[in-house]
């Protein structure tokens, strides 16, 4: 049964890719604009069009492109950035690492503070405590992630500056990465001082990404707990003495997270598309940043990239999610 589950879930991940691949392209060369004539200066002939044009291999067919395009891709070349003249794959790969940092960190955030005041609320159910929880994550899910990343910046960075606003480490810091993955290859080296600075860049960052999904991870599990509060095994637990913040944490908490896993697994996803703005916001070098900086300057190929990498992490964290869901869940691992 699992098995059978697993295969049609990565058939129909390749179709999705597929067909992502597709729209992206189609989409991307519709669009207004010329990329060549952005890449020519004043005054250049037809002749260095056409060459150009040739060169990028605009001057085919639409359909001729996307077979050329995807049978490049199949073999681990996305093209050639028209701006920055360096291989796509490149410079996907070493932005991909800042904005899974950024991402991750944004989600440990939004789990801590939203099963935080979820347990804190259901412990509080029917008081005034649980009212102004509801109502203050109400307050955070109305404001969008770009507009608290605004907000950071101004009183954190302006009015009281004691974080950083810009960039992804100190540049005084001196170290050479191996990998893109700062804090990791941090920590593995035992260099502290870079975690530590890494850490303080994303913090402003990550915290703007995890507040609307932490407010609805609260209100989420916060239902599930008081609904799995209402069974018989934790009345049980209570006759046998138990508080009921015991309760709460050893009984209930397990069985309410199983529901909230899809949630958090497709909200996550969100989350990863919120960096495009807030990386720009904290001119935090990620690939959001780079997406914009992308499609400002009309470079077809890195815009391909860098939506086909998107699409599968989006694909990758789903697939992940119905997996565990299907492992944690007995009912549909012996189905």
């Amino acid at each position: 049964m699992f098995a059978r589950t697993l295969l049609f879930r990565l058939s129909t991940a390749l179709v999705t890719l597929f067909g992502v691949a597709v729209v992206v392209f189609v989409l991307v060369r519709v669009a207004p604009g010329n990329p060549i004539a952005m890449m020519l200066p004043p005054g250049a002939t037809e002749e260095d069009i056409a060459r150009l044009t040739a060169l990028y291999g605009f001057d085919k067919s639409l359909p001729e492109q996307f077979v050329i395009w995807l049978g490049g891709v199949l073999q681990g070349d996305f093209g050639t950035s028209i701006t920055l003249r360096q291989p796509v794959d490149q410079l996907v790969l070493s932005r991909l690492p800042a904005t899974l940092e950024l991402s991750v960190m944004a989600l440990f955030i939004a789990l801590a503070l939203g099963g935080a005041v979820a347990v804190i609320g259901a412990r509080r159910r029917g008081t005034g405590t649980e009212l102004g929880l509801d109502l203050g994550s109400a307050a955070v899910l109305s404001i969008p992630d770009f507009l608290w990343g605004l907000l950071f910046v101004l009183l954190f960075g302006v009015l009281w500056p004691v974080l950083s606003i810009s960039g992804r480490i100190d540049p005084r810091i001196e170290f050479e990465f191996a990998t893109r993955f700062y804090v990791v290859e941090g920590i593995l080296r035992g260099r502290f001082d870079v975690v530590g600075s890494t850490l303080a860049h994303m913090l402003m960052p990550a915290m703007a990404l995890a507040l609307p999904l932490a407010a609805m991870i609260a209100q989420v599990l916060k239902q599930n707990l008081k609904e799995v509060l209402r069974l018989d095994y934790t009345n049980l637990s209570r006759v046998h003495g138990f508080s009921e913040t015991a309760v709460i944490l050893r009984d209930a908490l397990q069985n309410a997270a199983l529901p909230t896993l899809t949630l958090v697994g497709v909200q996550f996803t969100f989350l990863i598309g919120g960096t495009v703005i807030v990386e720009r916001l904290f001119a935090y070098e990620g690939l959001g940043n780079m997406a914009i900086d992308a499609v400002i300057n009309r470079d077809l190929p890195l815009i391909q990239g860098i939506v086909l990498v998107f699409a599968v992490l989006f694909i990758a964290i789903n697939l992940a999610v119905d997996l565990s869901y299907a492992l944690l869940n007995p009912r549909l691992r012996n189905g």
